[in-house]
């Protein structure tokens, strides 16, 4: 069995989702595994509007080095969609790289790094895989 379906993802993570046209944003995320069940939060400064950061719920599942989940914004802030992630774990369980889509408008790249590594570290990485 691989390192990475051993391995418990409860944490924070640091991460980064791309836009098509190079555009990034670096997010946390804390996860809470629990079986092959994912529930969590993230945090992200918000690029557009007058508010300053963005706050959503995780909620999705894990089956060995496959990871999905639903991001949904806090509904306070208005214009803001429901955001489908799908990913792969590494084999020593501390990256998670993918796509994000939001249905019929938008998709790009995404890479979630454990705490120990910094999100500018996250930013190198899906610039130089990109």
């Amino acid at each position: 069995m691989p390192a990475s379906a051993q391995q418990d993802l409860t944490g924070v993570w640091n991460g980064l989702y791309s836009y098509a046209d190079g555009r990034s944003v670096a997010f946390v995320a804390t996860l809470i595994e629990h079986g092959s069940t994912l529930t969590g939060a993230t945090h992200e400064p918000c690029t557009r509007g007058r508010v300053r950061a963005l706050y959503a719920t995780l909620a999705g599942s894990r089956q060995g080095s496959a990871v999905g989940f639903r991001k949904t914004y806090d509904a306070a802030v208005p214009g803001y969609h429901v955001v489908d992630y799908a990913g792969t774990l590494n084999a020593d369980a501390t990256e998670i790289e993918g796509r994000w889509t939001i249905a019929g408008a938008w998709s790009g790249k995404f890479m979630m790094i454990r705490e120990s590594r910094t999100a500018a570290s996250a930013e190198r990485a899906v610039k130089a895989r990109a």
